[in-house]
């Protein structure tokens, strides 16, 4: 039969992989349980596709959830736990949260973390990110310079916490 008349359901879906960082992979504690929560949410979903009584329309769901599998089982394999608690109280590294004036007067709070962790609505940004790179090893009333598409922002380091 001709390749023309195969119904779509019965194709082998193939999906890129997920891209790898190159960089790395620092995670906080709270980062570390994300991706293994996320992890046991695609083993779950996983299972439950494998379960369901029409396995060919789910076929796409399937190589969606095990390529996510894959990349998270990679990304817990190299994750590397920063301990929060050797930080240097002083100055901002990985972990901190960062709370910044900027040149017009606006404040805001920054928490440096992991790549699979940053989350700009949450104000966490990757320690590999233009804005964590100008403010790592600052200290408080620093001035660092943010080198931004949308042009430079001055920051000045008000406060450095880490989580207890």
């Amino acid at each position: 039969m001709s390749r023309a008349f195969t119904r779509e359901s019965e194709l082998p879906v193939a999906l890129p992989e997920r891209p790898l960082s190159r960089y790395p992979n620092y995670v906080t504690a709270r980062g570390l349980a994300q991706l293994r929560e996320q992890l046991a949410a695609a083993e779950s979903e996983r299972a439950r596709l494998l379960a369901a009584s029409d396995r060919a329309a789910d076929a796409a769901a399937l190589a969606a959830v095990e390529r996510d599998q894959r990349w998270l089982q990679a990304r817990l394999a190299t994750a590397i736990a920063v301990d929060v608690a050797a930080q240097p109280r002083d100055r901002v590294a990985f972990g901190a949260t960062v709370r910044a004036e900027d040149d017009a007067g606006g404040t805001h709070c920054y928490a440096i973390v992991g790549e699979d962790e940053a989350d700009v609505e949450q104000e966490r940004v990757s320690w590999r990110s233009p804005l964590a790179q100008a403010l790592m090893g600052a200290r408080s009333g620093d001035e660092v310079v943010w080198r931004r598409p949308a042009g430079d922002l001055r920051l000045t380091v008000q406060t450095i916490a880490y989580p207890d």
